[in-house]
């Protein structure tokens, strides 16, 4: 049995011991000893509401990993208060799982990946769409060449979520928080490849966030594909997906889908005239059930650690994603393409 403290024991935080009941109920892998938050009502509520009524509770980190000595940390903690956290869970021999994103600022993560790399340890980042069904099956199916190669990938994500806390006084609230879910799925899915992005961002006279709920992005990528971006946060009606809406053009075909689990493709028929025929092509399903979300994110940073494997979700691929959202914000703030910049790791 692996054993965690739980840091950070907000709203968000629930969300994570429902996760990891799921994955507990499938095969019983890790027990969370301490609860920690700057708040120690909130620690020990959250710790009384939990499978673990057992654990510690409270305040100082670094003092209960120092008690426990658990195998790792899991990481739920405000943006800004990421890096010590990770450092502190680092300097006691733990590996880490981190909500994302992995850094408040790019030098953040790269400090974080340095700090790893000297200490030895395992961190990853809840980029839970990775372990979606849909996800996986628009995967599965251009890497399988049924459209080809991908020229151009478009994503929309429109949905108006008053979550009021932090969020609402966030800047650059939709870019930071949200689109690198879709650009670590576009990196994920389609395989692109961001070289320089332009970006547009504001933030509508009707919008409750204080800063950048709407932006629409640019990417010139690799191997002459492109990548677009459009989205907001305080868009009332018709909602996509939170996993965004989709259009993919491979070299022969094309791939709609809605981010769940509604696909339709199509490659040209016979042609007669300007337009060919289309013909449909079908989206296969998943062979096996899929541990999806946070449960899957968590089940698979266990494996990891138990088989000496990389996480699907690991910082050294993570940094990617957070590097395209900083040069969109980058772009956003100063105007024109900015190069997106690389890291040691890649």
């Amino acid at each position: 049995m692996q054993t965690a403290v739980m840091v950070g024991c907000g709203a968000m935080a629930e969300g994570w011991l429902r996760a990891i009941e799921a994955v507990n109920a499938q095969d019983p892998r890790v027990e969370i000893t301490g609860f920690v938050d700057l708040n120690a009502e909130t620690a020990r509520a959250r710790r009384d509401g939990s499978a673990f009524p057992g654990a510690a509770v409270g305040t100082d980190l670094a003092d209960m990993l120092g008690r426990l000595k658990p195998d790792m940390v899991f990481d739920i903690v405000i943006p800004p208060a990421r890096r010590g956290v990770v450092e502190t869970a680092f300097d006691h021999g733990c590996d880490v799982l981190s909500e994302k994103p992995m850094g408040n600022t790019l030098d953040d993560a790269r400090a974080l990946l340095a700090a790893r790399k000297a200490r030895g340890r395992l961190h990853a980042v809840i980029q839970n769409r990775r372990h979606l069904e849909g996800i996986r099956r628009a995967k599965a199916f251009l890497d399988s060449g049924a459209i080809g190669p991908v020229a151009e990938v478009h994503c929309d994500f429109f949905i108006a979520p008053h979550f009021g806390g932090f969020r609402d006084e966030m800047d650059h609230v939709l870019l930071l928080d949200m689109a690198i879910h879709t650009f670590d799925a576009a990196r994920f899915v389609a395989g692109v490849r961001p070289e320089r992005v332009v970006c547009l961002e504001s933030n509508p006279p009707h919008s409750w966030y204080a800063h950048g709920a709407s932006a629409m992005a640019l990417f010139d990528c690799a191997d002459g594909v492109t990548m677009s971006y459009r989205g907001s946060w305080c868009a009332e009606g018709a909602p996509t997906a939170w996993e965004a809406s989709w259009r993919i053009v491979g070299h022969k075909g094309t791939l709609i889908w809605d981010g769940n689990t509604a696909f339709r493709a199509e490659v040209p028929g016979p042609r007669d005239g300007l337009l060919a025929d289309m013909v449909p092509l079908e989206v296969p399903a998943l062979s096996a059930p899929l541990l999806e979300g946070h449960a899957g994110v968590i089940a698979d940073f266990l494996a990891a650690r138990a088989n000496g494997t990389t996480p699907l979700t690991d910082t050294t691929d993570n940094i990617q994603s957070l590097a395209m959202t900083f040069a969109a914000i980058r772009s956003a703030e100063e105007g024109g393409f900015v190069t997106i910049e690389r890291t040691t790791d890649e």
